[in-house]
C-alpha cells in the first residue's frame, strides 16, 4: 500500500471515530440534562393546599381523591375544610385562610370585597334535577305560587332556583312572599302547613313532597340552569402556587374518569365517608351533570357559558333586589389551569 494512500485510509477512520466519539458526548450530554431536569421535577416537593367544602355531592365526589389516594399521587397534600354555607368559605378564600374553596359560582359572585381579587378556575358540576320547588297540594305549577309565601334565603343558590324558575314561567319575582330562611327550616315550616312552597335540594326535596303529599312543581332539569358549582380561588394564591392548583385539577380529572369508568368503586368509597348508602348517593349524584373534560371546555371556551351565566346572574340579581347584594364586577374566569390540566392529563 502506498504512503499516500495508508496516510488517506488513517485520516479517515480517525474523522469516523471522532465523529463517533462526538455523537456519544452529545448523547451523554443530553441524558444528563434529563436526568437532571427529571431530578429536580421529583426533588420539588409541592405546597399543602387547603380547600373549603360544604356538603353537596358535587362537591362531595371529590372524597375519593382522598379515599383512593389520588392526591397522593398527585404529590399532594390537601386537607379539606368543612364550612356549614359556602358564603363563609368563599369569604375565607378571600381573606386567604384557604387555597380555594368549592363554591357556587352565584356565591362567588356575591363574595364580600377582600384584599384581592376572587377566580373561578373549575367547574364541579351543574343542578340537572338535584334542586327545585316542593308545595303544598293542590298547587301543581310555578304560576300557582303568585302571592304564596316561599321559603328561600335570600342571596343564596336557592334564591337563584326560585329566580330561575320564575323567569322561566314570566312571574315577577315581586308577586311572590319569599320568606328569607334555610334549607332545613324550610322543610320543618313546610312539615308544619306554615309555608305555601319552598326551594329544597335533594334528597330533602323528594323527603318534603312526600311527607307533606305535596307536589315538586320545578326541578334545575327543565332548563341549562345557572346553579354551576365552581372551584374558587384567588389571583394571589394562584400566584403563589399555581404548580399545586394545577395538580389539585388533575387530581379533579382522575376523580370524574373514575366516576364514567367505575361508578360503583367511587360511590361506595364517598358514600362510606359520609355514612351514606353507595345507592344513597349514587342517586344524589345523578341529579347532577358533571365536571368532566367535556364541560370544561364548553364552560371555559371563547364564547364561555360561564361569561353568559355571569350576565344572566346579574339581571336577575336585578330583577330581585331583596336581598341586598350587587354582582361583583371583578370576577375573574381563568381557564389556563385548566387548559393546561387537561393536555397534561392522561386517562
Amino acid at each position: 500500500m502506498s504512503p499516500l494512500l495508508k496516510n488517506t485510509l488513517l485520516s479517515g477512520m480517525r474523522q469516523k471515530v471522532q465523529r463517533s466519539l462526538g455523537v456519544l458526548f452529545s448523547l451523554a450530554f443530553c441524558v444528563s440534562l434529563m436526568l437532571h431536569g427529571c431530578g429536580i421535577a421529583f426533588n420539588t416537593k409541592l405546597q399543602p393546599l387547603k380547600i373549603g367544602i360544604t356538603t353537596w355531592p358535587g362537591f362531595d365526589i371529590v372524597l375519593y381523591a382522598e379515599a383512593a389516594d389520588l392526591f397522593k399521587r398527585r404529590g399532594l397534600e390537601v386537607e379539606l375544610v368543612r364550612f356549614e354555607n359556602q358564603q363563609d368559605s368563599a369569604r375565607a378564600v378571600m381573606r386567604g385562610s384557604l387555597d380555594a374553596a368549592f363554591v357556587a359560582l352565584w356565591d362567588a359572585v356575591q363574595v364580600d370585597p377582600g384584599n384581592d381579587k376572587p377566580v373561578i378556575v373549575l367547574v364541579t358540576n351543574i343542578s340537572a334535577g338535584a334542586d327545585g320547588i316542593v308545595a303544598q297540594s293542590p298547587m301543581k305549577s310555578v304560576q300557582d305560587l303568585q302571592g304564596k309565601r316561599v321559603g328561600a334565603k335570600l342571596g343564596t343558590v336557592n334564591h337563584l332556583i326560585l329566580l330561575e324558575a320564575l323567569n322561566k314561567y314570566k312571574l315577577p319575582p315581586n308577586q311572590v312572599r319569599i320568606e328569607d330562611i334555610a334549607n332545613e327550616t324550610s322543610a320543618q315550616l313546610m312539615a308544619q302547613k306554615k309555608l305555601d312552597a319552598a326551594v329544597i335540594w335533594q334528597p330533602l326535596l323528594g323527603e318534603t313532597a312526600k311527607k307533606v303529599q305535596g307536589n315538586i312543581i320545578y326541578t334545575t332539569k327543565e332548563v341549562d340552569s345557572l346553579v354551576i358549582d365552581t372551584l374558587l380561588t384567588s389571583s394571589q394564591k394562584i400566584q403563589e402556587k399555581k404548580a399545586e392548583i394545577i395538580q389539585f385539577l388533575s387530581a379533579w380529572l382522575d376523580v370524574m374518569s373514575a366516576v364514567e369508568t367505575k361508578p360503583t368503586e367511587v360511590y361506595t368509597k364517598v358514600g362510606q365517608l359520609l355514612q351514606q348508602s353507595p345507592q344513597s348517593f349514587a342517586s344524589d349524584y345523578a341529579g347532577l351533570k358533571k365536571g368532566d373534560i367535556a364541560m370544561q371546555k364548553r364552560m371555559f371556551q371563547d364564547q364561555s357559558r360561564l361569561q353568559e351565566s355571569l350576565k344572566q346572574m346579574n339581571q336577575l340579581l336585578e330583577s330581585d333586589q331583596r336581598a341586598g347584594r350587587l354582582p361583583r364586577q371583578d370576577l375573574e374566569i381563568n381557564r389556563e389551569l385548566i387548559t393546561t390540566a387537561i393536555e397534561a392529563w392522561k386517562p
